[in-house]
């Protein structure tokens, strides 16, 4: 459609250059060639090269002239689409993307076949999950282009999104049959399984099992066949099948628990001893595999549980795994199992500290000197678990005097003092660990944590510009690093030191990152079309919706909720001047904690 305002020949050449440099970001050429149109008195209120002129603007950041010119180009040029267009594409740079919509609706009354704004406009849809109006922007496009690949992709997943999953496969099928020509690649690959995943969300396992054998020479994914295939073999009861994809795929990865877990389901083994038997085959089967011996243990019953954990008790502690605790902690759950556990540990200690071996056996090996160690370390996070913090800080105080220089067990010292209520002395006991090894960035951000809970949001700043970029503020280059661990609990020290303000100014930090992790999706509904990464597209989706259920945002929301109510019932007068709790240096913790 001509513009409702057309230029000349000259002026009209130069309005195509504005609109080629706005195209190749060279935004300064661009505002020359504007120019020299609008310093021609017959077109100084022509509208399509004002909203232009405006539009180049906001690329340079000059948000408030940009504005000023497109809303002129727009009084001047109500019925043109690109006036139209740009003003949406202004909205869009501003995140409102309702107006925007509004914008591109208007443009398509004065041009309604235009690609670019339907593009644009299904973005916003998709966007902003108004998946009907999706559908219909969809349907122009694929008429409008019904060879391009995009076309057919975009109208199919917005009805697998509506959850009409017929008439997405059947579009799948279409494309695939009549425009899909070879060689076949990892795109065609990753299409026949997004075809694959829509077939089983509408419960036709059946037909997606047997759409997966068709085309399995084609998929590039050996290991996707092998899984899919797998869980609908089980969900169709087909057992037997199940059974010999699952032992096929533990051959690829002996570790991976899941495998495990679906094979006991396609032997139907129910019986907690045959469950057993069945981890003890795969024990023989992969010797260095470590899940057939944890998972038998969640299985086991007395007496055969206190052989099994026995063996895999004296493995941890003659190798010297240091998470062996954080390992075996779900068994606590059935209080015979944990007292088993207690008996088999103190047994190891009073052997291993008087004759060096595990029992006091004859035959029994000598064993080497960590092993002492790391039953004292297990001992001390066993006992803290019971929330008997006296034999804790017994066991790690002889952990320590045993190996002064393992950092861990520094770590273990403060978590006990934080489980007893005591945040101070955790906090020291942590900063004497940081000290030991000042370039371990795990250890940094625990002590940083534990200097947030003692109440030291200044410490724990100083603590973490250690790994921060330099010349910048600490907390200015978390924030720009997304770091939720560090804002969370700023914003729980400052509730509780009564600073309402600091803390509301972090929960809206921890806020502000949802929301661009939700504008961050955006860059990804034409590139994941392109790329055809259709099934984490998909996921992507599906993870932005429930976005805000993290434990993150949770936290934050109830600190930013329990302060305004609290403002509300309370109103400020005039603020204290607060002051971060004195909790003296750490100098030599151990001389003021003994234990």
């Amino acid at each position: 459609m001509p513009p409702s305002n057309p230029l000349p020949p000259k002026e009209n050449a130069l309005f195509k250059r504005i609109l080629r440099c706005y195209e190749h970001k060279q935004y300064k050429n661009g505002l020359k060639f504007a120019k020299q149109i609008l310093s021609n008195p017959k077109f100084a209120e022509h509208g399509e090269t004002l909203a232009m002129k405006g539009l180049t603007l906001n690329c340079l950041g000059r948000k408030d002239e940009a504005y000023e010119y497109v809303r002129r180009g727009l009084r001047n040029d109500l019925k043109s689409p690109v006036c139209w267009h740009v003003y949406g594409l202004l909205q869009r740079s501003d995140k409102k993307y309702d107006e925007a919509i509004k914008c591109y609706r208007n443009a398509l009354k004065w041009e309604k076949e235009n690609i670019q704004i339907l593009r644009d406009l299904s973005l916003l849809q998709i966007q902003m999950r108004d998946l009907e109006g999706y559908k219909d922007t969809r349907y122009q496009l694929f008429m409008l282009r019904p060879t391009q690949r995009a076309s057919w992709i975009g109208f199919a997943m917005s009805y697998h999104l509506l959850g009409d999953f017929e008439m997405a496969n059947s579009i799948l099928d279409a494309f695939r049959t009549n425009q899909m020509k070879g060689p076949y690649d990892y795109e065609h690959s990753e299409l026949l399984l997004y075809q694959n995943m829509v077939l089983a969300e509408s419960g036709q396992y059946e037909r997606a099992l047997h759409h997966l054998q068709k085309f399995q020479s084609q998929i590039s994914d050996k290991l996707s066949i092998k899984e899919t295939s797998g869980e609908y073999y089980l969900k169709l009861k087909r057992y037997k099948e199940g059974e010999t994809v699952y032992e096929d795929l533990l051959k690829r990865n002996p570790e991976n628990v899941m495998y495990y877990q679906k094979l006991v389901e396609a032997k139907q083994l129910r019986d907690p001893d045959a469950i057993v038997a069945f981890y003890e085959v795969y024990k023989k089967e992969f010797p260095k595999a470590i899940a057939p011996r944890r998972l038998q243990l969640t299985e086991a019953r007395m007496p055969s549980f206190e052989r099994l954990v026995d063996e895999y008790l004296r493995h941890g502690l003659h190798k010297g795994i240091p998470p062996l605790f954080v390992d075996l902690r779900s068994l606590y759950a059935d209080e015979s199992k944990a007292e088993t556990i207690e008996k088999f540990i103190i047994q190891y200690i009073e052997n291993l500290s008087k004759s060096g071996t595990f029992s006091s056996e004859p035959d029994e090996v000598k064993q080497p000197a960590s092993a002492l160690l790391w039953a004292y370390y297990f001992a001390a996070q066993h006992y803290d678990h019971k929330q008997d913090t006296d034999r804790a800080l017994h066991y790690i105080e002889a952990a320590i005097e045993h190996t002064p220089t393992l950092i861990e067990l520094f770590i273990v010292k403060g978590r006990i003092y934080k489980h007893a209520g005591d945040p101070v002395s955790a906090y020291k006991w942590l900063e004497e660990a940081q000290a030991m090894d000042t370039a371990d960035r795990y250890v940094n951000s625990k002590c940083a944590r534990y200097m947030l809970r003692a109440g030291h949001v200044k410490r724990a700043e100083e603590m973490c510009s250690k790994f921060t970029r330099e010349g910048v503020p600490a907390t200015e280059n978390l924030n720009e690093m997304q770091c939720m661990w560090f804002q969370t609990e700023a914003a729980a020290a400052y509730q509780r030191s009564q600073q309402w303000g600091e803390a509301l100014k972090k929960a809206h930090e921890v806020d502000r990152h949802f929301s661009e992790i939700m504008e961050d999706q955006f860059d990804f509904h034409s590139y994941c079309m392109r790329k055809m990464t259709l099934r984490s597209y998909v996921g992507l989706l599906r993870l932005e919706d429930v976005l805000r259920s993290h434990p993150f945002y949770f936290r934050c929301a109830r600190v930013a909720i329990q302060v305004y109510l609290r403002l509300y019932a309370h109103p400020l007068q005039d603020v204290p001047q607060t002051t971060e709790p004195d909790t003296g240096a750490c100098t030599h913790c151990h001389h003021h904690y003994p234990s």
